[in-house]
């Protein structure tokens, strides 16, 4: 009897599989967790607290994903991901190590010629304060519908004239570092959505100026700034390719271009190596 309670045990770890992207990961980065696993309810992990949930991955069976994004200002420690699922009327667990390490991100020196972009009056840091909870409100909401087709693809094909992580320096003072990756874009250049999506911001904002941010479903959203034009309005539902704006100046700039940005989950993460992770794993 007890060699087949053990020969079933054995059995169940080759049938469970739990796959990781990495188990080394940079700060603003992001992990895909891939669960393989018969008749299991309400996967999901748990990292300091945070609790995600593991979606199904379309087109296959018994298996299912979970992103993990980690917040720039992240300490640089290891840490335990919990994963958790019910089978036969019981929990169980699984957990899995990582380790937060250093991106390595650049300093950049901007100057800014209107000031009140830089240091704001009472007025301009109200504006800004109700923008972010808007938007913040929207970001920690997980739409469980998935509405991506195929790969992601990018918004513009141009140079990248700053990177994601970048530390930047406005006037001689250390306000922020850079939350997305802006490409080169003159007035006018037509912006594409990289992946289907429901329009969940279009509106003029203080520092991101004309703004679109695309809702792809669980927990994944892109962003647009600056722009000049905005094709949609909140609500619509826009498929990979369509041209979303046009390129600009609007809000905290310097000069016209795009900035793009990505969140998961709520967290800012580089959304390069998002997409990357997303069209290799998805």
């Amino acid at each position: 009897m007890k060699k087949i309670l053990i020969l079933l045990f054995i059995i169940n770890q080759l049938i469970f599989a739990l796959d990781i992207s990495s188990q080394k990961i940079k700060n603003a980065n992001t992990l895909f967790l891939k669960l393989e696993e018969k008749n299991i309810k309400n996967p999901k992990l748990t990292i300091d607290s945070h609790n995600i949930d593991f979606f199904k991955i379309p087109n296959k069976k018994d298996s299912y994903y979970a992103l993990v994004p980690i917040s720039y200002y992240k300490e640089f420690d290891k840490y335990k991901i919990i994963v958790s699922y019910i089978k036969n009327n019981k929990k169980v667990f699984k957990g899995i190590n990582i380790e937060v390490v250093d991106g390595n991100y650049k300093s950049e020196i901007i100057k800014v010629t209107d000031n009140s972009k830089v240091t704001l009056n009472d007025k301009n840091k109200k504006r800004v304060d109700k923008e972010y909870k808007q938007a913040m409100n929207i970001y920690n909401k997980t739409t469980k519908k998935l509405y991506i087709k195929d790969d992601f693809i990018y918004p513009i094909n141009s140079k990248i004239t700053s990177g994601f992580g970048k530390k930047r320096v406005y006037n001689g003072t250390l306000k922020s570092y850079h939350s997305g990756t802006d490409f080169r874009a003159k007035n006018g250049t037509i912006i594409k959505a990289i992946n289907n999506g429901k329009i969940v911001i279009a509106e003029d904002r203080f520092y991101a100026g004309k703004s679109i941010v695309i809702d792809h479903g669980q927990g994944i959203y892109s962003g647009y700034y600056h722009l000049s034009k905005m094709n949609f309005k909140v609500g619509d539902f826009v498929k990979k390719g369509d041209i979303i704006g046009l390129s600009g100046s609007t809000g905290r700039i310097t000069g016209p271009h795009l900035h793009f940005s990505f969140r998961i989950h709520g967290i800012l993460v580089d959304p390069l190596q998002a997409i990357e992770l997303l069209n290799n794993n998805l």
